[in-house]
């Protein structure tokens, strides 16, 4: 793509609208509201589904004392990461990236802006969580592995409770005998209605999505301001020979390997070996110069690409993988307390992943891409609604074309079509356009003549 004098884009305010701190506000307004419905979900009774006295699965004792209790459960998947994310905005943001000279209060709003985003994404995957696992709890009415023993079950008149299809099934239910058939809920006689109405919320574990969302989002969190992730080199500063990224390039077989597309002439390997056929033939004679600079510019370009990218410290490795570790020991413990089955712990962790992902993705550039950076700040015509034909909420403008417009523009300069940016000077970026800078020129060439007429009037893209 060829380059573009371009002026940078007339940039948003530098003061966020009170209309966008209102944005802002009603978000967490959201939050607030549906964190409080999945709490009210939690005491509404839920659904419960039969089962049968004689089920081993659920037969498991009551633990008096759970290994994660719902007070530390909180403490680790939300002041926990609360705190680290403090910690970190504070003294780690805005980086060494910072030009000398720049105003505190700069600092100090980059420092806020990481720690607000950092906050708002927290609650969204927690949040998220949090209602979709209440709202599934209800739906299913799972038993616990405890059930039988929350229950209490009438036992001396079980038949009146048989439900489903009843294999012994006979005239006189107080003659009839149990056989492992399914009965209702209604045989439990615990007074206790909100102990044993617990008893039927295994699935899936809330334990398990909560500690997922809050812990596994801020092991994303961490991996992102401390750019803990593959060492990788951008594709726009790969070399076009896409052997160079091999470990022995000039061991790469000329007909089969990558270097097989580039031409004979000035592919590395076509010169190299055509280079050892003239010393083999005449010992005497030196290489090419040619050849001799094309072998240094390849083995300069192949350990540039190397060098470009390394592995993170392991130690940074294990400070953001802690969180997860943390999330599977939470899962688990609800395994061996007896309160819920395989399958549930493992839903209820895949729904807190989802969410930790999803919200860290919401409001942070990817790890890989961003620098470690959050998002920036909605525009104030933009705070509360975009619209169609909007492709970002960061943008004033409302009709700016997208960077990847100019593409388009180069394929109407393909097509003959004359084209004028306006004020586009600064060489090396990549403009973002308004409308109304670019003129189209049509030169319309008069058929039967062959001659050029005079361009129309400028028309607005």
């Amino acid at each position: 793509m060829p380059d573009f004098d371009v002026l940078p884009p007339r940039t948003r305010t530098k003061k966020i609208s009170v209309l966008v701190i209102l944005s802002y506000a009603f978000d967490w307004l959201i939050m607030v509201v549906v964190g409080l419905i999945g709490y009210f979900l939690g005491n509404v009774t839920p659904n419960k589904r039969p089962f049968s006295l004689m089920d081993n699965n659920i037969a498991f004792p009551v633990t008096e004392h759970e290994t994660v209790n719902s007070a530390l459960l909180l403490t680790f998947n939300a002041a926990v990461p609360i705190g680290v994310i403090l910690i970190v905005a504070l003294i780690f943001v805005p980086g060494r990236t910072v030009p000398e000279g720049t105003p505190s209060s700069l600092i100090w709003k980059r420092k806020l802006w990481e720690l607000h985003m950092g906050w708002l994404g927290l609650a969204l995957s927690l949040i998220s969580a949090w209602i979709i696992t209440q709202g599934m709890k209800n739906l299913f009415g799972k038993p616990r592995p405890d059930l039988l023993s929350r229950c209490m079950p009438d036992v001396e008149n079980v038949m009146k409770y048989v439900v489903g299809f009843n294999p012994m099934f006979t005239t006189n239910a107080t003659t009839a005998t149990y056989n492992g058939q399914l009965v209702s809920a209604k045989i439990c006689q615990n007074p206790d209605t909100a102990f044993l109405d617990d008893g039927f919320r295994s699935y899936p574990s809330g334990h398990a999505s909560s500690a997922a969302a809050g812990l596994i989002y801020l092991s994303f969190f961490l991996a992102s301001k401390f750019a803990i992730t593959f060492p990788f080199v951008p594709q726009e500063t790969i070399a076009s020979n896409s052997g160079a990224v091999t470990a022995f390039p000039s061991r790469l077989n000329r007909r089969n390997g990558p270097a097989a597309s580039l031409s004979a002439n000035t592919a590395y390997e076509g010169m190299r070996s055509r280079s050892v056929s003239a010393v083999d033939d005449d010992p005497s004679s030196p290489l090419d110069p040619a050849v001799v600079k094309q072998i240094g510019v390849h083995n300069t370009t192949v350990a540039a690409v190397r060098r470009q990218a390394a592995a993170p410290p392991v130690y940074l490795l294990l400070l953001a993988v802690l969180p997860f570790f943390l999330a599977v020991f939470i899962a688990s413990s609800r395994w061996f307390d007896f309160r819920h089955h395989g399958f549930d712990i493992l839903f209820g962790f895949i729904i807190g992943t989802i969410n930790a992902y999803f919200a860290f993705r919401y409001y942070h550039m990817p790890i890989r891409a961003g620098g470690g950076w959050a998002w920036g700040p909605r525009s104030r015509d933009k705070a509360f609604w975009a619209g169609l034909g909007s492709w970002s909420y960061a943008s004033d403008k409302q009709h700016w074309l997208r960077p990847d417009s100019e593409e388009e523009i180069q394929g109407l300069r393909m097509t003959g079509q004359g084209i004028e940016l306006g004020g586009l000077r600064q060489r090396g970026m990549s403009p973002v356009v308004k409308p109304g800078d670019i003129h189209v020129h049509h030169h319309d060439r008069d058929e039967s003549s062959g001659a050029t007429l005079e361009p129309h009037e400028n028309e607005r893209i």
